[in-house]
């Protein structure tokens, strides 16, 4: 067997699309049943439905990244938008926008964290091969 047809076999085993799926629900990437978190954004070792080691996951500083990326993009073009439509203050702005981005931010953080982990499950990276 070619090492490409090794790795389409691989791909085929675990589809990404439904891994980052169920990893971005903040559920195990193998099962989508066990809970991804034990807490807020704190991976389980283990699945706690079909006992899939997950502590092998290197999300890093990519989440978060990724959120800021994400919260930034969103966020400046309503700020333009609604500065210009409405003309609010400064202070109005600054504590609707930075508490709208604090809020926006911590939402999005454990989806995109779950998410980045059933990627790397599902290509097999960082010790997920086994």
């Amino acid at each position: 067997m070619s090492q490409s047809e090794s790795l389409a076999s691989d791909t085929l085993d675990r589809p990404t699309k439904p891994a980052m799926l169920r990893g971005a629900m903040c559920r195990c990437p193998a099962c989508g049943e066990g809970k991804l978190y034990k807490s807020y954004l704190k991976v389980n070792d283990h699945c706690p439905s079909c006992n899939e080691a997950l502590h092998h996951h290197r999300a890093d500083d990519g989440p978060a990244y990724l959120t800021i990326l994400l919260v930034s993009h969103m966020g400046a073009p309503l700020l333009l938008a609604i500065f210009v439509a409405y003309r609010p203050s400064a202070m109005t702005l600054l504590l609707s926008f930075g508490l709208g981005a604090i809020v926006l931010s911590l939402l999005l953080l454990p989806v995109i964290k779950g998410g980045m982990v059933g990627f790397q499950w599902a290509r097999r990276m960082h010790g997920f091969d086994a």
